[in-house]
């Protein structure tokens, strides 16, 4: 029976869609006249970066959004640049400081958003009427300033192949719970298939935040989940430590498919995942990797499961915050850059967008109405979801953390080194 469901507002989101195209993509609205038009009748003209639509159906949400804004400003011309996103924000910081930068830009929520904070223009009181209609907010704010809305929510659900789990002698209506029950099924799935426990691309260091966000609720307990997400956090502690010590095992036993340093998450890991090759996968639930991608190659033999307990006092949660949002970095623009926003989460290219593109969506007015199981899980869990772990880390922290993860991952660094290199950056 397909079911009808409401997603319900959480506390907070990190979208990280990285796919990407180079070039420009400019649109032209009509001609027709506007009050936004400077002085002599040439239409005003809005600039704005992002990192590309992923597929169709982001294509038609960028579409909709275009046309929304078109609406509120038919004789302003805008130009869109999708710069690759592996190069995005050094591109962006670069142009910024030079002058170049454009009047508006794609943002992930958390770490990259609020860590460029100080370039962008508080958009507090403009966007302060939707605040109840959509969820997500927490991801976009800094210093008690509201810098965008995020469109969708972001996550870190963990999938898994109900047929290799079979195939292992496993239950797939009854997956892992706790870390022995996980390091179990790891073992019987290495043991009795041709494929790796979890499938991981771990190119560009990403591999450990996907890891420490997608376990953090059950090793953390609420307390120190609660004070580490305010930017009370010590890497030196006896369940931070846990966490790079659990990430650096799980590689010595053999978790992870052959060479994961050198391939890329997107879309190389994803793909050994649909391809059947890994039983299981840390992936995400809008933009790319999520619940209606992985359900069109694995279908019925999809399932998603809840991050599992590794210790005492805990209490497992969605890891889910806020997705991706456009920042105003023109005070000149201002008017037009919140149009562009209040575009952004137009309902209808929300909703259009849910369904057609796997989304789920910042809009808790938008109901999802899937047959697909795992979506009807993910959303059910919304409503005692946490904040993801890595986005409340500093940029230069961040980076630190994809180095040394990758460390860990061969070898090259020991828990305790790690520990106290992070603690260091966390104190700058």
């Amino acid at each position: 029976m397909k079911r009808t469901i409401i997603t319900t507002a959480v506390a907070g989101v990190a979208l990280v869609t990285l796919t990407g195209c180079g070039g420009a993509a400019p649109t032209t609205p009509g001609d027709s006249g506007s009050a936004d038009a400077p002085s002599g009748g040439s239409a005003q003209e809005l600039t704005i970066w992002n990192w590309g639509d992923a597929d169709e159906a982001a294509a038609a949400y960028t579409e909709d959004v275009k046309a929304a804004f078109a609406d509120m400003h038919p004789d302003v011309t805008v130009e869109i640049v999708n710069q690759p996103f592996d190069q995005y924000y050094t591109l962006l910081g670069s142009a910024i400081e030079a002058g170049t930068g454009p009047d508006l830009a794609l943002y992930n929520g958390g770490t990259q958003i609020k860590s460029r904070a100080a370039s962008l223009v508080p958009v507090t009181d403009e966007l302060a009427d939707l605040k109840d209609q959509l969820a997500g907010w927490p991801a976009f704010e800094e210093g008690g300033e509201t810098y965008s809305a995020p469109t969708f929510l972001q996550g870190f659900p963990i999938y898994f192949n109900k047929a290799l789990f079979a195939e292992a002698g496993l239950d797939a209506d009854n997956p892992p719970q706790t870390w022995d029950e996980l390091t179990s099924a790891c073992q019987a799935i290495l043991d009795s298939t041709d494929a790796s426990c979890f499938a991981l691309g771990n190119k560009e260091g990403l591999g450990i935040e996907f890891f420490l966000s997608g376990f953090g609720s059950g090793v953390f307990t609420p307390e120190e989940y609660d004070a580490w997400i305010a930017g009370e956090r010590d890497w030196t502690s006896e369940h931070a430590t846990q966490v790079l010590q659990m990430w650096a095992d799980s590689s010595a036993d053999g978790w992870y498919n052959d060479g994961a340093n050198s391939t890329a998450m997107f879309n190389d890991s994803f793909d050994i995942f649909s391809a059947g090759d890994a039983a299981m996968v840390i992936g995400l639930m809008s933009g790319t990797a999520h619940w209606k991608q992985f359900d069109e190659f694995l279908g019925d033999d999809l399932g998603f499961m809840m991050p599992v307990a590794t210790n005492d006092g805990t209490t497992v949660a969605l890891p889910a915050e806020g997705g991706i949002g456009y920042g105003i970095l023109n005070e000149e623009k201002k008017d037009l850059g919140v149009d562009w926003i209040r575009a952004s989460v137009d309902h209808d290219a929300l909703a259009a967008y849910s369904l057609a593109g796997g989304q789920i969506t910042s809009d808790t007015t938008i109901t999802l109405d899937t047959d697909i199981s795992s979506a009807n899980e993910i959303v059910a869990e919304l409503p005692g979801s946490k904040p993801l772990l890595h986005t409340a880390l500093g940029a230069d922290e961040l980076d630190l953390l994809h180095r040394l993860g990758q460390q860990l991952l061969n070898g090259d660094v020991t828990v305790a080194d790690a520990t106290a290199q992070l603690a260091d950056a966390a104190k700058g």
